[in-house]
């Protein structure tokens, strides 16, 4: 079994990622289950200018797209909320949205660079606290730079224990320091994906820090049709059965990704 956690559809910037595009790359590639968030949420361009009006979608409406992508495939597809700290607000809307669709919403997605804001900021803390009445664990984008900095993240998780927050991409081609100390600390609530992590720097986290520690991601399907393709996904398919004990390979495909979302599925042995 293989549970991708980080997957996008939606039309935003140079991207073009459809449902069907989704649906194909899985079968391609044998994946069992997808979170799926709605790209179209992001609030500036990769140049961090905020998007005209007419580009701007609200996150009420990007979540409703995702979430009817999830009705028609519940047993493939599932919905992490991606919100809008910098011009919206956790209102009463959105909590109304996640109430009546709880049983599709795995997690509250948050792209800091894309935001133009740090992951511990106010506006983001609010965002969390919803998250947290929920008990939906916490997915954000980290990199280089302080506002997406693994760190920021570490002390959000300090102020919120009782909820899961994902580091995606692990500091994202970073020299991993600031994830590793993250994890030096040892707090139950963090966590991290393989989204653009080589295997043998997952391998490297999981060894050293505990193979509890990593759920699968990818962006998929970010480059296209083919992006499961990339070198750096086929380690996983292929090298890491071989070089991960079938536990820590377990673990790190499906088993953590059950755990952290609370995902039911039938899972044969």
């Amino acid at each position: 079994m293989i549970i991708d956690t980080h997957v996008h559809m939606g039309k935003a910037l140079n991207f073009i990622m459809s449902e069907k595009m989704i649906l194909d790359s899985m079968k391609e590639n044998h994946i069992d289950f997808s979170i799926v968030s709605n790209i179209e949420a992001i609030e500036v361009d990769h140049n961090q200018h905020l998007l005209p009006k007419d580009k701007q979608i609200s996150q009420i409406i990007t979540s409703r797209k995702v979430i009817n992508f999830a009705r028609k495939h519940k047993d493939k597809i599932g919905v992490a909320l991606w919100v809008k700290p910098l011009q919206e607000k956790p209102n009463q809307q959105l909590e109304n949205l996640i109430k009546e669709n709880r049983d599709y919403i795995y997690a509250m997605k948050f792209h800091p660079y894309h935001s133009k804001i740090s992951f511990n900021s106010p506006e983001v803390r609010e965002y969390v606290k919803l998250a947290e009445k929920y008990n939906l664990p916490v997915i954000t984008h980290t990199a280089a730079g302080f506002d997406c900095s693994p760190l920021r993240v570490l002390e959000v998780a300090k102020d919120f224990p009782n909820t899961k927050f994902v580091m995606v991409h692990l500091g994202l081609y970073t020299d991993y320091k600031e994830t590793k100390e993250v994890f030096s600390h040892k707090l139950p609530n963090i966590f991290g994906d393989t989204t653009w992590v080589s295997l043998k720097v997952a391998k490297e986290i999981m060894k050293t820090y505990g193979s509890h520690l990593l759920v699968f991601g990818t962006d998929n399907p970010i480059d296209g049709i083919n992006t499961l393709k990339k070198e750096i996904y086929q380690e996983y398919f292929t090298n890491a059965p071989k070089e991960l004990t079938k536990e820590e390979y377990d673990r790190l495909m499906y088993k953590n990704a059950i755990d952290i979302f609370n995902i039911k599925l039938q899972v044969h042995e």
